[in-house]
């Protein structure tokens, strides 16, 4: 496939996602001009001088002027308020995608904002780690990664093409999946196990005895389960948020299985336990 060519690349939000999208389509030679717009002028200087982005401004307004793609990487909560904000200077052609991990009816009222001739492609790449900022950003992020695209009936399909394109030229492997399904799928392997870390770190630091807190024992596993409670707060806030049903969903449906764990040890059931754990490991291996 040909990869798309884009006269001016601008990514909203210079982080860890949008700031890797653009060193690797920089590297790709898929993008002549890279413009961030953001909030804190300290990260876009340091993009800058990272050479992610080529200049910056905190007007949205002039820096999606005669753009052809703008990359949404802010918080899922902000998306609706930059829209808005960039509606009325968006040029006939261009195409908006974002990296958010929430979908679903985001995708359509994103599409109902849209002026006529600005097309919409929701976008989410499997991949990230749990530092972020623009420092910890890599062309390399996406290898070998998957990136989930929502298209709707309303997507364009030539735009949609480019995209795809995008995302197989800085390495990921592209899934095309209904925004609502992407909802439910990500609210169990993703969204549940942020809200699982958090709370884990959480519990394990108010338990004191005797002034010692519990967590300064804690050794590979704990490490390792939890890493994922670094991310950043404000992006998992307005995951949660925006996709509340699914989360609700998935948390009832984790707590219905902790309490069976629980119940087994309780009434001293080894051959439960075992059961359970037997079954767990299974799965777990078919990720290898």
């Amino acid at each position: 496939m040909k990869l798309p060519f884009f006269n001016r690349m601008v990514i909203v939000g210079v982080g860890l996602i949008g700031g890797s999208l653009a060193m690797g389509g920089r590297e790709k030679g898929i993008v002549k001009e890279i413009i961030g717009f953001g909030r804190g002028a300290a990260n876009l200087r340091e993009a800058v001088r990272l050479k992610v982005i080529d200049n910056y401004t905190h007007d949205i307004s002039k820096a999606v002027k005669d753009a052809d793609l703008i990359v949404i990487a802010t918080p899922v909560g902000s998306f609706e308020r930059c829209i808005r904000q960039m509606m009325p200077v968006l040029k006939q052609g261009a195409i908006v995608t974002d990296v958010g991990s929430v979908k679903g009816r985001l995708v359509s009222r994103i599409e109902g904002l849209l002026p006529k001739g600005v097309f919409f492609v929701g976008g989410h790449p499997i991949a990230g780690k749990e530092k972020s900022g623009v420092k910890a950003a890599t062309p390399r992020l996406f290898e070998g990664t998957r990136c989930i695209l929502t298209p709707t009936s309303k997507t364009n399909p030539t735009a949609l093409k480019e995209i795809s394109a995008l995302w197989k030229a800085v390495g990921a492997e592209v899934v095309l999946m209904d925004p609502m399904l992407h909802d439910k799928a990500l609210g169990a392997v993703s969204h549940l196990p942020h809200i699982a870390a958090y709370s884990l770190v959480n519990t394990v630091a108010e338990i004191k005895e005797k002034g010692d807190d519990f967590i300064s024992f804690s050794g590979g596993g704990f490490k390792d389960f939890t890493r994922i409670s670094e991310s950043s707060p404000e992006m998992w806030r307005d995951i949660f948020l925006y996709n509340r049903e699914n989360v609700i969903a998935m948390i009832n449906h984790y707590q219905k299985n902790l309490n069976k764990i629980k119940k087994y040890i309780k009434d001293g059931n080894g051959m439960g336990l075992i059961k359970e754990f037997e079954k767990a490991r299974a799965v777990r291996e078919r990720l290898k």
